[in-house]
């Protein structure tokens, strides 16, 4: 078999071969990644995001096995914030996604947002494509751990789950910007805690003010409580993916294709610059010249645009 008919069949080694390619932007990369996709169907991207602490990947863990026992093939990206420093990321969500690990029927990608805000890797759209290529029809695309402006996952996915837990605080101050505004399902997580009621109720109370307010899809939110750890709640948790599923175009998001090429252009520049600005890069001497002060940061964005220009 050559490599698209490995992919065609998911053949896990011949994906993540594409996916390398597609990152380096390998000639020709694009063009097998498009003669694959035609003809089949987009999956169904499943972002699950949330504060840190939420239980997000405990609650992946168990709605891919659900989905396995009924024969579905699904894929994972499970994105982990890297290291400000060195760039480096722990990926520990693959550690804590053993049990599917020797399961075919199962892509598990590990990401590091290597740079990126949002909650996202630049790479994550190569792989939920090619993981689409490879016949996988659900991808759970799970984010770090992100606050109320961190919100590139609504770009990305059909449906959006948003998982908090009780005793974080003020539940409602924690969610009520970015996060609540592109959830389609509210989560709460850990619900045998004692106060897990009080979150539910205030979240309750917030979605009505959203409806009383006439905000966009607030009708349509639904608020589950599950406790992953033990699966209460979880087969709750699918029908109401499955209802989004089938839901009309207006609620799949994440085919707004301006938007997502709006993600990918954002990335690009982003891991641009910052290859620019290391040590013998092209603009090097820009943060010289800042760290001297003989620039402001104004005048070196400026520069740096400048010389970027060239390479698009």
């Amino acid at each position: 078999m050559d490599r698209g008919q490995l992919i065609r069949a998911g053949d896990h080694r011949a994906i993540a071969g594409l996916i390398r390619d597609l990152d380096d932007e390998r000639p020709g990369a694009a063009a097998e990644l498009a003669a694959l996709q035609a003809g089949r169907e987009p999956p169904f991207v499943v972002g699950i995001t949330g504060p840190p602490g939420a239980g997000k990947s405990t609650l992946v863990d168990g709605v891919c096995a659900r989905f396995r026992a009924r024969g579905e093939r699904v894929g994972i990206v499970a994105v982990d914030p890297s290291s400000p420093n060195g760039g480096g990321a722990i990926l520990g969500d693959r550690i804590r996604m053993q049990a599917h690990a020797t399961d075919p029927g199962v892509f598990i990608r590990s990401l590091g947002t290597r740079g990126a805000s949002g909650g996202l890797s630049a790479s994550a759209g190569h792989v939920i494509a090619a993981l689409g290529a490879g016949g996988f029809a659900t991808v759970l695309l799970e984010t770090v751990g992100v606050g109320q402006a961190e919100v590139d996952v609504a770009a990305m996915a059909d449906v959006v789950v948003v998982v908090t837990v009780p005793g974080l605080g003020d539940d409602v101050q924690a969610l009520k910007a970015g996060l609540l505004e592109i959830a389609d399902i509210l989560v709460v997580n850990k619900a045998d805690r004692a106060d897990a009621e009080r979150s539910l109720a205030d979240l309750r109370g917030m979605l009505e003010l959203r409806r009383i307010t006439g905000a966009a899809g607030a009708d349509d939110v639904a608020l589950l409580r599950t406790v992953a750890t033990t699966g209460e709640g979880l087969d709750e948790l699918l029908a109401a993916l499955e209802v989004a599923r089938i839901a009309p175009a207006s609620a799949r998001r994440g085919h707004d294709a301006a938007r997502r090429a709006e993600h990918l252009l954002v990335a690009r520049v982003a891991a641009d610059a910052r290859r620019a600005l290391r040590p013998g890069g092209i603009a090097a001497d820009l943060v010289e010249g800042l760290v001297a002060g003989r620039l402001d940061p104004k005048s070196a964005v400026d520069a740096l645009m400048d010389r970027l220009r060239g390479g698009y």
